[in-house]
Parts: C-alpha cells; sequence; structure tokens
C-alpha cells in the first residue's frame, strides 16, 4: 500500500483526474487490498485532506479541470490572470490563474472578460497558482459603463454617477441628452476628452427611472455580463421558421393533452395527461404521457441560433420581464403548446404500477394539439370542486386523472425519499408603473407538485434511454455533502442534541428524519436553513454521479428546451438514438459535453445571482423610505462581522454590524451558526426571531442595515477568547455610519 503522503501527492499532481480506480491502477493495487485503499481514502475524507468530487479525488479548495473564469488583471509581464467564476467562499480567497490564450479569436480574451478555460501544466510565475489554456471566450467586455444620470446648477455639464463604485464619474456630452431626466439609469459610451484631459461620455441608452423594474434589471443584466439583445442572424433565423407538419410524425392530436403554468407564462413547453391503465396485468396502475415542445426542430446544431441559446445557456427571470434563451419567435410562438394549436413535440409514455414504480416508457416524436390551458391555482381550484368555464368539462375526463396518477406516483416519491426541505421563496408583485407593490410567499400547490413529479419522471426515462443506447448526455448532477461541511453540520445539530449518523454514506432519508423532529417547533426554519447550507450546488456534467438530492441514480433535464440549453442537448441525444430525424446530436459532440457542462453550469449561477441581485435592489429601493421604521425578523446568517436578518413580512434581507449590538463584545461560535457575547453569554443564533430598526437602506447595492432592538438569548455558553482584547462597552448610536453589507443566502442546490 501507498503511504497516505503518496496518496496525496497523487491526487495533487493529478487534479480532477485521480479516482478510486487511477489511484489503484499507478500504485499497482489489486484484487483484496482495494478494500483497504477504500478505506484509507475514506479516512483522508473524513479528516478534509481531500475531497470526491464525481468520482474523483481532489485536494479541498482545487480546480476541476474545466471551468468558467473571469479575467481579473495582468501581471508584472502582462500576462493574463484570472479567478474561477464559481467559487466557495469558505474555501478563502479565489486563486489567481495564468491564462494562456491560443491564436483564434475566440481563444483571445481581454481584462473584464468571461472565458472557459481547461487547467494545463506550465509556468504559472510568481502571481498565480494554476496555469490554464482558453477554450473559447464567453463573454467580451462592454464598452459601454452604466449609471445615474445628474445635472448640474449653472453651466456646467451634466454627469454620469456610476454604479460601480470602481468607476468615477463622468462629464457628459449635452448635446444629446436622449430625454434623460435627473435620477434616470442611462448607459454611456466614452467618447473623447474634455479640457485638461478630462474624459466626456456620450449617452446610448436611456432606461428609464431607477424606481421602475426594467432600470433594476438592467443593473443585473450589465453587472452580471448577461446577453439580453439578440444579432440580427440569430432574429432573421427564427423569423424564418415556419409551422410543422405531420409527416412522418405520430400524431397525437386526439390526446388530450394540457399546459398547466403560472397565470402569467408566456411559453409553454409542457404538457400533460393520464390514464388508468387498461393492462389487467397492471391493476391500479397508470400511463402518464408529457410532451416537451419540440426545440430541436427549429434550433439546428450550429446554426445562429443554437450558438446564441449555448451563449445564454438559460432564460433569466425578472419580477417583470424575461430575458430569454430563444427569440420570441421561436420560444412564445412556434415551439409554445398552445391552446388549440398544433405544436411538434418530443413526448415520453410512462407506464407506472400501483405503487407508483415505472414499469417501461417510451420516446415518440409528435404532432400534439394542447386541449386547454390552465393556471396551477385554476387547476387547483377545479379538483377541490370551484370551476369556471374553462376547467369545467375538464374535470371528470382530464383532472380527476391526472391527480390519481399523482396519488399513484407519489407513492414511489415517498418510497424513494428525496430530500425534503421546507424553505418558501419570496416573489414581487409589481405595480403598473414596475415599482414594488407587495411582497409575498406563493402557497405550494398539489397542482405545482403534480407537475414537478411528472417532469421528475420524464427527465429519468430520458436519462436512462439515453444510457441503455450508449450516447452521450450531459447529465444533471448534484453530489452528496462534503465530508468538512457534514462535520459543520453534525457539531451544529449537536447543539440542539440531535446528531446524524456517524458512519456509512448518508442518504436524503437521514436529513429528512431530523427535519420531520424539527417540524412545526421553533427550530425548524433554522434547521431547515443549515441543512440547506451543507447541501452541495447541483450541475450539468457528462460524468454520472447521480442526484443526491432527489436521490436518483440517473437524472437529465429534458422537460424545458425553451430555457435551457442542456435540454436542447438532451432532446438532440434522443432523435439520435432513436432515429427520430436528421437533426439529432452530432458525431464528435462527446469530447466537447465536458466543456458545455461548465458554460451552462456557470451561465444557471450567473442567471440565479442576477436574479437575486434585482430582487434585493428592488426591496431596498421600496424600504429607502421607510428609515427608522421596526420590524419583526429571523437571523438568516451569522458570520464573525455581524448578524443577517430577513424580513418575516416581506423576505427582505439586511445586515446587523456585530460592532453595534449590545455592549458586550461577542464572538463567532462556528458550530452552533452564533455571536456569544464574552462576558455576559448573551446569544444571538441563526434562527432565533428578532425585531429589528431599519437605520439605512442602499439600493444600488441592494443592502439593507439593521439595528437589533431585542436582547440575546442567555444561559449560553460564554465565548472563548482567542487572546485578543475584549472591547469595552459600545454605543450603537456611535456606529450607525457603518456601511451595508450585502445579504448572503444559502446556494440553491
Amino acid at each position: 500500500m501507498p503511504s497516505r503522503e503518496d496518496i496525496l501527492a497523487f491526487v495533487a499532481d493529478n487534479p480532477g483526474k485521480a479516482g478510486k480506480r487511477e489511484i489503484a491502477r499507478h500504485f499497482g493495487i489489486i484484487g483484496g487490498a482495494r478494500i483497504q485503499l477504500k478505506k484509507l481514502l475514506k479516512d483522508l475524507a473524513a479528516e478534509g485532506l481531500i475531497e470526491k468530487r464525481q468520482k474523483r479525488m481532489i485536494r479541498p479548495g482545487d480546480l476541476p479541470p474545466v471551468f468558467v473564469a473571469n479575467i481579473v488583471t495582468r501581471d508584472r509581464d502582462g500576462e493574463l490572470l484570472g479567478e474561477p467564476l464559481d467559487w466557495d467562499e469558505e474555501a478563502g480567497l479565489p486563486p489567481k490563474i495564468l491564462v494562456i490564450t491560443g491564436k483564434a479569436k475566440n481563444t483571445q480574451p481581454g481584462v473584464g472578460d468571461r472565458a472557459l478555460i481547461r487547467l494545463t501544466e506550465a509556468d504559472t510565475g510568481n502571481e498565480a497558482s494554476h496555469a490554464a489554456r482558453v477554450i473559447r471566450v464567453l463573454e467580451k467586455r462592454q464598452g459601454a459603463i452604466l449609471g445615474i444620470f445628474r445635472k448640474r446648477d449653472g453651466k456646467r455639464p451634466p454627469y454620469l454617477e456610476p454604479i460601480d463604485r470602481k468607476q468615477r464619474e463622468l462629464d457628459i456630452d449635452p448635446t444629446d441628452l436622449k430625454e434623460a431626466d435627473d435620477g434616470d439609469l442611462v448607459s454611456v459610451q466614452v467618447t473623447r476628452s474634455g479640457r485638461y484631459g478630462h474624459p466626456v461620455a456620450s449617452i446610448v441608452e436611456r432606461f428609464g427611472s431607477m424606481h421602475s423594474e426594467k432600470a433594476i434589471s438592467e443593473i443585473a443584466l450589465q453587472s452580471h455580463g448577461i446577453p439580453h439583445v439578440f444579432p440580427g442572424s440569430v432574429e432573421a433565423e427564427a423569423e424564418a421558421a415556419r409551422p410543422v407538419t405531420l409527416g412522418q410524425r405520430e400524431d397525437w392530436r386526439k390526446i388530450p393533452l394540457i399546459t398547466i403554468d403560472p397565470p402569467d407564462a408566456k411559453d409553454h413547453d409542457d404538457a400533460v395527461y393520464a390514464e388508468p391503465d387498461a393492462n389487467p396485468d397492471n391493476e391500479g396502475g397508470y400511463i402518464v404521457f408529457v410532451a416537451i415542445a419540440d426545440v430541436a426542430h427549429y434550433v439546428r446544431p450550429g446554426s445562429a441560433l443554437d450558438k446564441e441559446a449555448l451563449k445564454r445557456g438559460n432564460s433569466v427571470y425578472f419580477p417583470d420581464r424575461v430575458i430569454p434563451m430563444l427569440p420570441e419567435r421561436i420560444s412564445n410562438d412556434m415551439c409554445s403548446l398552445k391552446e388549440k394549436q398544433n405544436r411538434p413535440a418530443m413526448a415520453v409514455r410512462m407506464v407506472f404500477d400501483k405503487t407508483g414504480r415505472k414499469t417501461s416508457h417510451s420516446f415518440h416524436r409528435v404532432l400534439m394539439r394542447s386541449a386547454a390551458k390552465l393556471s396551477y391555482v385554476q387547476a387547483q381550484k377545479a379538483i377541490d370542486g370551484v370551476t369556471d368555464e374553462a376547467t369545467e368539462t375538464l374535470v371528470d375526463g382530464i383532472l380527476e386523472p391526472l391527480w390519481a396518477a399523482y396519488a399513484c406516483l407519489k407513492k414511489g416519491r415517498d418510497a424513494r425519499e428525496p430530500l425534503e426541505l421546507d424553505l418558501p421563496e419570496r416573489k414581487i408583485k409589481l405595480k403598473d408603473d414596475g415599482t414594488v407593490d407587495h411582497v409575498y410567499v406563493p402557497e405550494r400547490l398539489d397542482a405545482h407538485k403534480l407537475i414537478e413529479e411528472f417532469m421528475i419522471q420524464a427527465n429519468v426515462a430520458a436519462a436512462e434511454t439515453l444510457e441503455k443506447k450508449k450516447t452521450p448526455l450531459v447529465y444533471r448532477i448534484h453530489d452528496a455533502s462534503t465530508p468538512e461541511k457534514l462535520e459543520s453540520l453534525k457539531e451544529f445539530l449537536s447543539t440542539l442534541n440531535m446528531k446524524l449518523p456517524s458512519s456509512g454514506g448518508l442518504r436524503p432519508s437521514a436529513f429528512n428524519g431530523i427535519l420531520q423532529k424539527v417540524k412545526d417547533t421553533p427550530q425548524a426554519h433554522l434547521v431547515n436553513e443549515v441543512i440547506l447550507r451543507s447541501q452541495a450546488q447541483a450541475e450539468y456534467n457528462p460524468q454520472n454521479i447521480g442526484h443526491f438530492g432527489l436521490n436518483l441514480r440517473r437524472y437529465a433535464h429534458f422537460t424545458s428546451p425553451i430555457r435551457r440549453y442542456a435540454d436542447l442537448i438532451v432532446h438532440r441525444g434522443l432523435i439520435r438514438a432513436l432515429e427520430l430525424g436528421d437533426d439529432g446530436l452530432q458525431d464528435g459532440m462527446e469530447a466537447k459535453l465536458e466543456a458545455i457542462g461548465a458554460e451552462i453550469s456557470a451561465a444557471e449561477r450567473r442567471a440565479m445571482l442576477a436574479e437575486r441581485d434585482t430582487i434585493d435592489r428592488l426591496i431596498a429601493l421600496w424600504m429607502a423610505d421607510q428609515i427608522g421604521a421596526s420590524f419583526k425578523g429571523r437571523i438568516a446568517g451569522v458570520v464573525k462581522s455581524g448578524l443577517f436578518v430577513r424580513l418575516e413580512d416581506t423576505g427582505a434581507d439586511g445586515f446587523i454590524p456585530a460592532s453595534t449590538i449590545g455592549i458586550d463584545y461577542y464572538r463567532y461560535d462556528e458550530g452552533s451558526h452564533a455571536l456569544i457575547g464574552d462576558k455576559t453569554g448573551e446569544t444571538y443564533q441563526l434562527g432565533d426571531v428578532v425585531d429589528v430598526r431599519l437605520v439605512e437602506a442602499a439600493p444600488f447595492a441592494g443592502a439593507l442595515r439593521f439595528e437589533i432592538l431585542s436582547k440575546g438569548r442567555t444561559g449560553g455558553k460564554r465565548a472563548q477568547r482567542t487572546g485578543s482584547k475584549s472591547r469595552v462597552q459600545k454605543s450603537r448610536a456611535s456606529q450607525r455610519g457603518a456601511a451595508p453589507a450585502r445579504s448572503k443566502r444559502g446556494k440553491k442546490s
């Protein structure tokens, strides 16, 4: 057996490539010795010396072989340096990467660009720890600068107050202001140098008042580099699209498939129908039909539409608009499964037995005709006995069989025991002028759960078919928690006199057991939050490790090709594997899927951040006139520098600096997720309900700063001193000038 040091050295020399099989082969470990190797690797992981990621061993903080990086600066020799776009802050500062460009134009990024890169062996110099070659540039830096238009008194020209605080103010050419008014959000381009060398900018576009949602979401688009204007070639291809005829497709127009979506949905990419199985050998079983918009028919590999869809990766959803992955001619018209209109679809027919276990499935390329377009609330009311003109004729023949099939599938879901977190998501309702009306948490209906479970089963069927046909695909994978996060979770649970199993592979059911114990208790929200933070983040990858959260061995996204590029790849794979047309996955794609998976995973995270930032900014703007008001909230995060608080009524997030809390010196206790007073033991813990006062709102940053009004819990353990001197009594009032901080939330898995 090799020593621990030998194994760690091999993992370090082969980042992202060293699996158990590779380690065994390298050291010549065979037969029964593999059991000993497995135990050794498990011990190293338990000690936090290595992590298992997608069946490969890496050191904590190591980078994957292929990833997306931001090009941030140049070193002293003029070489480009980048940082990984997706980096866990808990691992410390992001590493600097020497970025090696290629000869092709699309492999030559500049500072501010975003690129897909692959780690390589090369001299990194003194300022970088890794070297990587550019696979392709994803986003070029935008020349336009975003900011607030400000007027001056007298003869002085107007100026730009930049959104990015690193930018300096710019004088604006007053000859073409594009009707901008003081306080409007505008984008400008530096056009010339004025007197004394000061730069002068011209307004490129006016977005309107900073109090509107359009202006707020525009900040997110610009700051995250999200492409949102379709090139002319893409629009031209979309406009050239024509309706599909039956041709070689199966005719499913008589199957009464229906769409169930949010009431304001503009595109409908899935339709469902169910019926009892008439097969006497499957008594109590159901047949479920899921039809998905046939985007692959219109978006051909290598076309302008295809390249733009990959560049965007997914649609981005803001409170009042969508930045679509595909032009509206495709997403809202030709591919949308509109009521009473013929539409092409990729469909799956699934058979389930009475226990909810899928016994068989088959895929079909069809022409369908949606029988009805319903909202979630509308469908739920109908099944609960409150029908309207649209639903009164659908209950007996369509809705009741759908709900009966869902009851059957739910048995299978309950037996599978996926992770069952209960963390409602806030939504914003806007007024007609684009400002916030109110914030609410939508009710979670059985109609939502029905569609979700049908889509999960269709996704599983797609992955199973492609795997059986040995066709390449990108899986939707979700890794188990790292040993470090599990250890932190166990330490936290111990403060509540609860524990996870200390050995053996954890399954979602272990977390569900904890969640069930705290259900309907004051600790429920707290425990849900901490378990969420202990989870890994889901991603796209051609290497399958299963989906931990859903407790599924194989899973791929198939059901939303209008808004996700990953689903389009799966559709093309099915077309190729089942010989359903000439527009399937191209030969040679296998070698590209790793890079595509990294690219679309990064695009997904980019969209999530943009959506979250927009909501934060809208709420901060909405609350800016409520300075001094008091609110009830819950501690949603604890760090050394203070407390993050989420308000109960609105879900708004804000920060309380530790220096403004009480008269004690508060230390961070990582195990209990709490700040604990040195002298008094007064404790503020994650999940505690507190009263706060709004002290400051910074709409541009999307940040709120609060002052704590509640006293902490007493009787907690006093903080352990770390050698630094304890602070003396502090006055809250003297600290109110502290800058607000951005809110932090748990990652979505």
